[in-house]
């Protein structure tokens, strides 16, 4: 009995000890287990580590690349030397914190209701029409009071939007109406300010190689870039961090470009001169100038007019065809992306179409832009469906883009200083009532209307544009080829003397308008040859036969 105890007992004993073996291997295997699994975590870890650092590093670098690329390509032609680079630098970012501010206030101020009544839609209208009105008669005004400041005035522009974000990121949470919709109209007017006075001194800074419209299409064009590339990042963070914090980011992405703007070159701040007319007398008050522009500024804001009212037609009309299944072919989400994207396509063309054409007057690419709009719009009316719309679409936006461009041109050109931001003030103000009054045509014609009625009724509008345009300005020819010949008179002989001034001849202090009155066959050259020291002489044409003409300091604000 004692031995069989002895037995079990040395049995367990055995068992235990390899219980207790098996133990201790699995521990071995265990620990064997977590050092491979921690070799293998630590070089996987390392492995993501030296990715992530090459994918930084490669990130930093493509950034350093595309903005040295961008800084060629803004300093080209002597861009740089001038200002124009800086410039187009600036309105760059601006661009993008007007992006971001958008797309911070899309859900909650500025969301266009596509689904809600045309009423709503024609009061979101007229809301956004406010800001030009105010712009018009007060903001230029005053930004051609302060011509000798205008890098602290449009730092101040940009400052003042900076302080408008913030407060408006406090009111987001809480759902403050009567803070963010002030200081988003307040932001709007702003931003019109800074546009205004950025048209305004853009001849300052063009470089001797560079025209007018390619100046201004190189502006837009990379404003229009930085929009594009601002407006899916601030719609993103919207989403994730909320509206508040974009309009944050905003707010420090304005506050640093006031800084650049008081950076500017100097020469963009134009001296106070006294303003006296071509008779050296005193010019009557601005509002009573602001509006006689002349005629070949306002032949390219008439047609400008009638371009901008066919876009907000377009706009409303197509997309309430649209909604209303009228428009078919396509699914009516798709066939609205698909409208958009054929309009944004045209604006970016009108903007790159711009920058080439350097030899071409701007009065022939308004008029060819309209022409260009009325014909695409008669045949869009004939064959009617979705894919004409489209090409409708894309053609409108690409002349207002081209012909908007040419329009800054012509007024930048023609325009003196003392009234040029006061003009553009007034000129984009007539645009956008022009908008504004095509989107409540398009709203009405909408309700009854199909697609073949509405583009019939804009084809005889805009043809009837474009011919009373032309009527015009055939008629001015003749009146400038009369005056001209007016003025020359009799010729006198080779030996005799003038029949006008019993042979004195002119002064070199005369005008070329007095010179062509008492000139013989060639003295025209001897005059220009003579002409007083810090004169100048231009070939003006304007769509007229051409002249010369001697500019002075002051230009004349009548065109």
């Amino acid at each position: 009995m004692a031995g069989g105890w002895e037995r079990a007992r040395k049995t367990a004993g055995e068992a235990s000890r390899r219980v207790g073996g098996a133990a201790a291997a699995a521990g071995r295997a265990a620990v064997r287990a977590g050092r491979g699994t921690g070799r293998v975590t630590a070089r996987a870890g390392r492995g993501a580590g030296r990715a992530t650092a090459r994918a930084g590093r490669g990130a930093v670098s493509g950034t350093q690349r595309a903005g040295r690329a961008a800084r060629r390509l803004t300093h080209a032609q002597g861009a740089g030397r001038t200002g124009l680079g800086q410039l187009i630098e600036l309105t760059a970012a601006h661009s993008a914190g007007d992006a971001l501010v958008t797309a911070a206030l899309a859900g909650t101020l500025f969301k266009l209701p596509v689904n809600e009544a045309r009423g709503q839609v024609a009061l979101y209208l007229l809301i956004t029409m406010i800001p030009f009105v105010v712009v018009a008669p007060f903001v230029g005004p005053v930004l051609d009071r302060f011509r000798s400041g205008r890098r602290f005035v449009m730092a101040g522009t940009l400052f003042g939007r900076g302080l408008l974000c913030f407060a408006m990121a406090a009111a987001i949470v809480p759902g403050d109406v009567f803070t963010i919709f002030p200081a988003a109209l307040a932001v709007l007017v702003l931003s019109k300010a800074y546009n205004v006075s950025r048209a305004a001194i853009m001849p300052s800074v063009l470089p001797a190689d560079i025209a007018l419209v390619t100046a201004n299409a190189r502006v837009a064009l990379f404003a229009l870039v930085t929009a594009g590339v601002a407006v899916p990042i601030g719609a993103g963070a919207s989403a994730w961090l909320g509206a508040e914090w974009v309009l944050r980011g905003a707010t420090v992405l304005f506050l640093l470009q006031g800084v650049l703007a008081v950076r500017l070159p100097r020469h963009i701040d134009s001296p106070d001169l006294e303003e006296l007319d071509d008779r050296g007398e005193e010019r009557p008050p601005r509002w009573r100038t602001m509006l006689n522009v002349g005629p070949v500024v306002a032949e390219a804001m008439h047609a400008n007019v009638a371009i901008r009212l066919y876009s907000g037609f377009l706009l409303f009309y197509l997309l309430f065809l649209v909604q209303d299944k009228n428009l078919p072919g396509l699914p009516p989400v798709v066939a609205v992306g698909v409208l958009a994207v054929a309009a944004g396509v045209g604006g970016l063309a009108g903007t790159a179409v711009a920058s080439w054409v350097r030899n071409h007057s701007p009065q022939v690419i308004v008029l060819g832009t309209l022409a260009m709009t009325t014909a695409i719009t008669i045949l869009a009316a004939v064959v009617f469906q979705l894919w004409s719309a489209v090409a409708v679409a894309l053609v409108a936006a690409f002349a207002q883009g081209l012909g908007k461009l040419a329009l800054d041109a012509i007024v930048q050109r023609e325009i003196g200083e003392e009234v040029r931001s006061s003009t553009f003030g007034v000129v984009e103000a007539f645009l956008q009532i022009s908008w504004v009054l095509g989107g409540l045509i398009g709203l009405w014609l909408s309700l009854f209307a199909d697609g073949t009625v509405g583009l019939a009724v804009m084809a005889v509008v805009l043809a009837g544009s474009l011919g009373w345009l032309l009527v015009r300005r055939r008629r001015r020819v003749r009146e400038v080829d009369a005056r001209v010949e007016a003025a020359r008179g009799p010729r006198r002989s080779p030996s005799g003397p003038h029949p006008a001034t019993n042979g004195e001849r002119p002064s070199r202090d005369a005008t070329p308008e007095e010179a062509e009155e008492h000139e013989e066959p060639g003295e025209r050259e001897e005059w220009v040859r003579a002409r007083p020291a810090g004169t100048t002489t231009a070939i003006v044409h304007h769509g007229d036969p051409p002249t010369e003409k001697r500019t002075r300091p002051l230009t004349n604000p009548h065109g």
